[in-house]
């Protein structure tokens, strides 16, 4: 069960391991919008903080056993340099089509790259045959109360930083980001809203949460490549019902135009997840009118060429030279 108690057990963790991510108001993208700028967080993402929690809370044989897990890119990174910090052994398991500079990243810290043809689940299919090989330890990227709690101190931090905000907007893949920042979130000041953002690629936690049942949904690309996920899961499908007031999707033109907004205005150079909240409020599928807003930057780890193409794409939309 994840507890309040967990949460703050995380920070205390995280003291000195992972940093307090800037928080400033966006003037330019609208009024009273806040960005919570996570892709500043250490290996470029959120994910450095559930994972981090999750690593070290493991039992000596657990971690004697290595660790593995399964991601796009970002948790891989997370997970890497938590099990180096930790000198643990890790073992990632990636889909094949993920954007390089995650794999070349998730090499760096010392992990071994296992790419898996497919998608998210393809790759963590493969993770559980090889745990239940080898043994290794399951270090999942988002149904795990751990890495709920981890995720969870941003949260706590928005509401430091922010003491008077009226509502927070998160971007979601399998959930574990909007579960551990809801649950903190609602626990402490229950009149802030918790709205998520899914790309139109991708809609499972949408879709589930609409039915009121898991359902697996067909996925196609995306330039959110973070956030694709064809099915939640149990843990996270819960959180959203019980703590997330609502769900809104986005598509990759949106996307695109809020990350160009975000470089040219902010200076934030976000990756297409981390941009979601963003384009959800510049599509006005977010009503932002007298309330103050902070938009979850998740992560920005983008490929070059990805970062090329937005540029281009806005310069040409904009008319700029």
């Amino acid at each position: 069960m994840l507890t309040m108690d967990m949460v703050y057990d995380a920070k205390k963790v995280l003291t000195g391991i992972t940093r307090v991510t800037p928080l400033f108001e966006a003037q330019k993208i609208g009024s009273g919008i806040y960005l919570k700028c996570e892709n500043l967080q250490l290996t470029g993402s959120f994910k450095m903080r559930g994972a981090y929690y999750k690593i070290n809370s493991l039992t000596p044989e657990e971690k004697a056993k290595s660790v593995i897990t399964c991601s796009a890119g970002n948790h891989a990174q997370g997970v890497a340099l938590s099990a180096k910090m930790n000198n643990i052994k890790a073992y990632i398991c990636m889909p094949a089509g993920a954007p390089l500079a995650k794999v070349n990243a998730t090499k760096a810290y010392g992990a071994e790259v296992i790419l898996v043809p497919g998608v998210y689940d393809d790759a963590y299919a493969r993770a559980l045959e090889l745990s239940a090989q080898y043994g290794y330890t399951i270090a999942h990227p988002f149904n795990d109360e751990r890495v709920l709690a981890g995720q969870g101190t941003i949260g706590l931090e928005i509401l430091d930083q922010l003491s008077d905000v009226d509502q927070v907007i998160v971007p979601i893949g399998g959930g574990g980001l909007i579960s551990g920042i809801a649950f903190a979130i609602k626990s402490l000041k229950p009149e802030c809203k918790v709205i998520g953002v899914q790309s139109e690629h991708s809609p499972s936690m949408y879709v589930s949460v609409k039915n009121g049942e898991l359902t697996e949904v067909p996925t196609t690309p995306t330039i959110a490549d973070g956030i694709i996920v064809k099915k939640p899961v149990e843990l996270t499908f819960q959180f959203c019902q019980k703590y997330v007031d609502e769900i809104v999707m986005v598509s990759d033109d949106e996307i695109m135009d809020a990350m160009f907004k975000m470089i040219e205005t902010q200076k934030v150079i976000p990756e297409g997840s981390g941009a979601a909240p963003v384009a959800a409020i510049m599509t006005g599928k977010v009503d932002t009118a007298n309330k103050k807003t902070v938009c979850v930057v998740s992560g920005g780890n983008i490929d070059s060429s990805k970062l090329v193409e937005v540029l281009s794409r806005g310069i040409k939309k904009n008319g700029e030279k």
